[in-house]
């Protein structure tokens, strides 16, 4: 199979695929005013998803990482919509309360919608096979998803603040500076798993980095409660 960029691709990238990378990000990724842009997120997810084992973004489970932070309901696009979602609000209402503030609204969006980019990778169960089989060879993973994505977003074309976003969001990114836009993403996307966790919308069995002090609420259906 071909290869893009030194990123090997085991299927092509298809405009099938693209259109289904649209409709899992819909329609938060309509909120990107530069076309140029949509278009390289719609590009990034396609090479992520193509040089992977999993046929569209909805595939890939809902987690925070391999091993903690998976969702009750929902997959990757849940959380990427809901941090796009939340970027949206943070930056939308710091605009209106202060209009002399300067942020870049676009990069923010498409950052909140591209930041995991590289969990299709850290996330593959080939990989993860290949991994646990032998954790002397390239380790395990080989990369963060923080990492890899940074490889997925300039391979793409996309600019280098997403890709710093891609790697500042997560845990690396106590190791650098970072930009405004990325640390609203950063707090967005935390912030999201915390509530997350605290609603209850999390296995309990995969939030011990929540920390001790963390108690989930029951969901209205584990209180055999109708919801609201």
């Amino acid at each position: 199979m071909d290869s893009i960029g030194g990123l090997k691709l085991k299927r092509p990238i298809t405009d099938e695929l693209r259109r289904s990378v649209v409709e899992d990000l819909s329609p938060e990724i309509n909120e990107i005013r530069n076309q140029d842009l949509k278009k390289k997120v719609v590009e990034a997810w396609s090479m992520s998803l193509a040089s992977s084992s999993f046929a569209r973004l909805a595939d890939v489970p809902g987690w925070g990482d391999i091993d903690n932070f998976y969702l009750k309901r929902g997959n990757q696009p849940t959380h990427l919509r809901g941090v796009a979602r939340m970027t949206m609000m943070i930056v939308d209402d710091f605009v209106k309360q202060f209009p002399e503030v300067v942020v870049d609204r676009d990069i923010c969006v498409a950052g909140a919608l591209s930041h995991d980019l590289g969990k299709t990778y850290e996330f593959d169960p080939a990989n993860q096979k290949r991994w646990k089989a032998d954790t002397t060879r390239v380790g395990d993973p080989t990369f963060r998803h923080s990492v890899y994505g940074v490889h997925i977003a300039l391979t793409a074309g996309l600019p280098e603040e997403i890709a710093h976003i891609c790697l500042g969001h997560s845990r690396e990114g106590v190791f650098i500076t970072l930009s405004t836009e990325c640390n609203i993403v950063r707090e967005a996307d935390h912030l999201w798993w915390t509530i997350a966790c605290s609603l209850g919308m999390l296995d309990p069995k995969s939030i011990a980095s929540a920390g001790p002090k963390m108690r989930p609420r029951r969901l209205s259906t584990e209180m055999g409660l109708a919801a609201e």
